[in-house]
């Protein structure tokens, strides 16, 4: 069955944490990989970090993070107001101190992009999520090997 899941938070730093617990109780619940459901949290955190340090919040005042997990796949979304530059993943250098967050989504999802409606942006990202009660033992081996 089908699990999503849309939340307004605030344009503040605390509502990683709160993104973080929301999606991983729900995809528990679901029974999905807990590797998939560690990749699915790193995600948004990242998604919705990037959206708190560059972009404005909605109109509302607040941000937007959505997911839904079917066929074996987990979509992310992070929707804000929007900023001056486009969301790209950086080449940071060793030495500096960010720019890697776009990087890490870019090397755990299958896939990522960026959604313009008006004045919202939308990041999101779509990452493999078997479900781990069914298949743990095939997506073990598959991990360790």
């Amino acid at each position: 069955m089908p699990v999503s899941s849309v939340v307004l938070l605030p344009y503040a730093p605390s509502s990683v944490a709160v993104a973080r617990q929301r999606l991983s109780t729900d995809l528990q619940t679901s029974g999905v990989f807990e590797a998939a459901i560690d990749d699915a949290v790193l995600v948004v955190s990242e998604l919705l970090s990037n959206a708190l340090r560059h972009a404005h919040p909605l109109p509302s005042g607040m941000v937007r993070v959505a997911w839904l997990w079917s066929d074996e796949h987990i979509e992310v979304a992070v929707s804000d107001g929007g900023a001056a530059t486009e969301p790209r993943a950086g080449r940071p250098t060793l030495s500096s101190l960010g720019g890697r967050g776009l990087g890490i989504v870019e090397y755990v999802a299958e896939s990522w992009g960026v959604r313009h409606d008006g004045d919202t942006t939308t990041v999101w990202a779509v990452l493999p999520a078997p479900n781990g009660v069914a298949n743990g033992q095939v997506h073990a081996l598959r991990e360790a090997g």
